[in-house]
């Protein structure tokens, strides 16, 4: 059993915990144990054994005593390394910041899941500042998608050891950011669920940003339950109040309109055959063309992305000095892209980004939005680590999806739905507006089991 904890969601972990079946000591040993045997050194950038031991500890001594912080209490989770952990540098993906000071305190997320009892086991390897959708980096090595049988494939990114950690079952859950679908694009890539919240549901300090009015976060986990649990901790709740909804006359938006251009065949007919099936439990589907869609990629070919501009106020003066050198020349030369857009650009793509947002907020409504999260399954990586072209072409394709729902502040649950070409996992997108997390979540539980089919 011990070698399994890792493997479990957190429901079910936490059902052994709470029942005093298992101790969360002998879960963090058991743990920390399974990842040091994996195979693949790249999915952890750190691991925090003495923390997580000590954490581990005072969740045992609380539920001998009667005194259990609830259903996480004793649950370890792993951080993507851009989320400040006390007493560690936050590399996020970089080398060029691993000399930096240590952090002084948790990001506040961190210290509200400390607060709620759950086991900070390690920092999980992204793309250097967290900028790409594939989850290759180049100082601290690619992780493997576990799911792939036949080459290395990408793990998506940017949180790409926190995808990798879940879905190969190193632990029951592991937090991410999104700020053009690095939550999401992993969670499908690696056939486990993500969830990215609405921008500003939880606090972002103490979190390395890459562009402010995109950023978000999110749990990878294994079922839409685990991150409702997870948000409800996130959020101080001691339970979470979100409870499926009934999924007849539940009212599914399906866009004609860019989301399904060059999708491949296997990810179209596996979302294809989850809408059938949705369908046929009494769901709403109708199918509109969303006009922000195109809008929006016109809107970045004559301005600009936003956060390309974003990402390079943040990092202008690393890319004038030396330490450009030491960065990932693929991620240097996507941020020195946002020195084309200039102020008047750059304001013009907020005062867009408000229209659109009102416009798309009118034509959808209520409505759930549904499209593949991703339109192709993973790649293999050595060609993408070869070819600068082809890296660069596969990063747009594998981010187009993901990014109209940040442009767009929505929030977003991906449910794997099957497999494409060579096997590979698919994700199923099913977004709302903004703010409408609660409604998004009651959904995606009525939703999952439908979504999954013979996959649940």
């Amino acid at each position: 059993m011990t070698k399994t904890f890792g493997a479990m969601s957190v429901a079910q972990l936490s059902s052994l915990i709470q029942t005093a079946a298992v101790d969360p000591i002998e879960v963090t040993d058991a743990v920390i144990d399974g990842i040091e045997a994996y195979a693949d050194r790249a999915v952890f950038t750190a691991i925090l054994k003495e923390r997580a031991r000590n954490e581990a500890k005072a969740s045992s001594k609380r539920l001998k005593e009667g005194r259990s912080r609830g259903m996480l209490d004793g649950v370890p989770i792993a951080w993507k390394d851009l989320f400040d952990i006390k007493d560690r540098t936050t590399t996020a993906g970089s080398t060029v910041l691993a000399s930096g000071p240590a952090a002084q305190a948790d990001a506040p997320v961190v210290a509200t899941l400390k607060q709620a009892g759950m086991v900070s086991i390690g920092c999980t390897n992204m793309s250097e500042f967290a900028f790409s959708g594939l989850g290759i980096n180049p100082h601290y090595a690619t992780p493997h998608n576990p799911l792939s049988s036949d080459v290395p494939r990408i793990p998506g990114g940017s949180s790409s050891g926190a995808g990798v950690a879940v879905a190969a079952g190193l632990v029951p859950v592991a937090m991410g950011t999104d700020t053009g679908g690095s939550v999401r694009i992993p969670a499908a890539f690696n056939g486990i669920v993500g969830y990215k919240a609405t921008r500003g549901r939880y606090p972002m300090a103490g979190v390395y940003p890459l562009a402010k009015s995109l950023d978000s976060l999110g749990p990878l986990s294994r079922t839409v339950q685990d991150a409702v649990w997870i948000d409800a901790g996130m959020r101080g709740a001691a339970v979470p109040s979100i409870v499926a909804c009934p999924l007849k006359g539940l009212d599914i938006v399906i866009p004609e309109n860019v989301v399904f251009d060059g999708a491949e065949a296997g990810v179209l007919a596996a979302f294809e055959t989850a809408v059938d099936w949705l369908a046929a439990e009494g769901a709403s589907i109708s199918r509109i063309k969303i006009p922000a869609f195109d809008e929006i990629l016109a809107l970045m070919a004559k301005y600009g992305a936003l956060v390309t501009a974003e990402a390079f106020a943040l990092h202008r003066e690393r890319l004038a000095g030396p330490q450009a050198a030491d960065m990932d020349h693929r991620v240097v030369m996507r941020i020195r892209l946002g020195e084309k857009t200039t102020l008047s650009n750059y304001l013009a793509i907020l005062e867009a980004r408000e229209t659109l947002i009102a416009d798309v907020e009118r034509l959808v409504g209520q409505s759930f939005v549904a499209f593949p999260t991703v339109a192709h399954v993973a790649p293999p990586i050595a060609p993408l680590e070869a070819d600068d072209d082809l890296f660069f072409a596969t990063n747009g394709k594998t981010l187009r999806n993901t990014m109209l729902g940040n442009f767009l502040d929505w929030c977003g649950v991906s449910i794997p739905c099957g497999t494409g070409d060579a096997n590979m996992p698919a994700g199923f997108l099913l977004s709302a507006v903004g703010k409408r997390d609660e409604a998004l979540l009651s959904a995606a539980l009525s939703a999952e089991e439908v979504i999954r089919g013979e996959f649940i």
